[in-house]
């Protein structure tokens, strides 16, 4: 199976292209741009969708439903909002045969259709909070694409409150950021930096933009999910007032927040190997996978053995399948499973089962060792457990072993190979995360996002008390500390 992956070291975007097919967790559509989500790839999204749901309902949250069209009248309400989303926007002209009196937006994002009717819904200050969340999928006419990374189309979850005040909405939009983080790291194994973007990578129509941001293998960054600040824009722009504690008329203050399918392109671009995918035991469709050793003579006493190995597992908790095929070989079945990413193997042949053992193979770092069957059940959750502390282990230590502390313009240039001739644009032997003090000027970043293709991925929201030194663009005294890289 290892033949069908390009290595990563020959060509990582193949690699992680080789990844995704030959793993069955998508495929090309016919359109142009937009991608099949196949089982397994759909299952592990329905783990990352089940665990954020929870979190959400935990924390306050309501799961409600807006249509996918919106008026053009509704964006353009909002200047620095249309304006950002206007490259991107499918414009929907006829319906039923016939040209429709205004055009209709396939949702890009919904702040504009929902502040629409929470205008409806929010007369007093007791009708808040709105704390509402909608999972659906978006439409945004991407150029370039990538399988979960970049689609046109993509499913994700999108949560939009309203409040009576600014510190309840900036509270709203911090607590939903470290939600996003604390997922991401205790249930993907991917170890993230929580920041605020600098005001030129801000979401459109919003006063803050925070983020989190995850280092893939090729050092490059990947944005896992966003959470904005949209102060009273969308309130002013839908005339959503509400009669203060006081009897004044004030506007609705607000957030929104949202994560993707694209976390199902960070996991795989974070944990995986050669041989295929890697997963966390918490996002696996399978958990464990019992491969019977079979010969004619004991062929239905292993399969009634592993039957019930089988349902001891289930009943601890464990995820597990029984690849009963015969008509592949045991080195096919481990290599197939091996690309498709089961965190344990378990071997069971006729000398085992006359021993009361069973061989078990860990998929993060291929050990293999035997078990007695009878303690297997805890034996499996223990390694499961142990396989999700080393991926996330693992990848912050790649994460700390790639990111240097830069002082000025000639260090970060060097950092990144530009001062090599190197191609910007390209990633490999130099790069990762680079942290140096910023002066804050718009005309610094755009001239280094010019000139390398390296932007700044965020302020780090916990390295900005005190900060000093200069800025290691220009030189000019610091007012923040940034992290700096190439991302997708």
């Amino acid at each position: 199976m290892a033949d069908k992956i390009t290595p990563r070291g020959v060509d990582y975007s193949q690699w992680y292209i080789d990844i995704v097919l030959n793993a069955k967790l998508a495929d090309y559509s016919p359109v142009k741009g937009c991608m099949v989500m196949r089982p397994r790839g759909y299952a592990i999204w329905e783990r990352i969708q089940a665990e954020m749901d929870g979190r959400f309902k935990e924390t306050g949250h309501q799961n409600v439903y807006f249509p996918m069209l919106i008026p053009m009248s509704f964006l353009k309400k909002e200047a620095e909002h249309v304006e950002g989303f206007a490259p991107e926007l499918a414009v929907v002209t006829h319906g039923g045969g016939e040209e429709l009196d205004e055009p209709l937006v396939i949702r890009p994002t919904s702040e504009t259709i929902i502040w629409a009717k929470y205008k409806d819904w929010i007369q007093s200050y007791r009708d808040l909070p709105l704390l509402y969340n909608q999972w659906c999928s978006v439409l945004r006419w991407e150029k370039r694409t990538r399988l979960f990374l970049r689609t046109a189309e993509f499913l994700w979850q999108e949560g939009h409150t309203a409040h009576e005040t600014e510190k309840e909405a900036v509270d709203e939009t911090l607590k939903m950021l470290e939600v996003y983080r604390d997922v991401c790291e205790r249930h993907l194994c991917l170890p993230v930096i929580a920041g605020r973007k600098s005001d030129a990578e801000k979401f459109a129509g919003a006063v803050a933009t925070y983020c989190i941001e995850g280092m893939m293998q090729d050092k490059k960054a990947l944005q896992a999910g966003t959470s904005h600040f949209l102060g009273q824009n969308f309130g002013k722009a839908f005339d959503v007032q509400f009669q203060s504690r006081e009897g004044k008329l004030e506007y609705a203050w607000a957030t929104s927040w949202g994560t993707s399918t694209r976390l199902i392109g960070a996991v795989i671009m974070t944990h995986s190997d050669d041989k295929g995918l890697v997963l966390p035991p918490s996002l696996a469709p399978e958990q464990a996978v019992i491969v019977p050793i079979l010969k004619k003579d004991t062929q239905a006493a292993v399969l009634a053995y592993c039957g019930k190995v089988l349902a001891e597992l289930k009943a601890a908790g464990v995820r597990a399948i029984l690849d009963a095929d015969d008509t592949q070989s045991p080195g096919w079945k481990f290599a197939q499973h091996e690309m498709n990413g089961v965190p344990l193997r378990i071997e069971i042949g006729p000398r085992d089962m006359e021993a009361g053992k069973a061989m078990v193979a860990r998929r993060d770092t291929g050990e293999k060792a035997p078990y007695e069957v009878a303690g297997l059940p805890q034996a499996a959750l223990a390694l499961l457990g142990s396989i999700q502390k080393n991926l996330y282990d693992k990848a912050l230590a790649f994460r700390k072993e790639n990111t240097r502390s830069v002082a000025d313009r000639a260090e970060l240039l060097a950092f990144y190979g530009a001062d090599k001739g190197e191609d910007a644009g390209t990633t490999g032997a130099t790069g990762g995360f680079a942290e140096g003090g910023w002066c804050g000027s718009r005309e610094c970043e755009a001239a280094l996002k010019a000139e390398t293709k390296v932007t700044i991925r965020c302020l780090p929201l916990d390295a900005q008390e005190g900060v000093s030194g200069s800025c290691c663009l220009c030189g000019a005294p610091a007012k923040h500390r940034a992290v700096f890289a190439r991302n997708y």
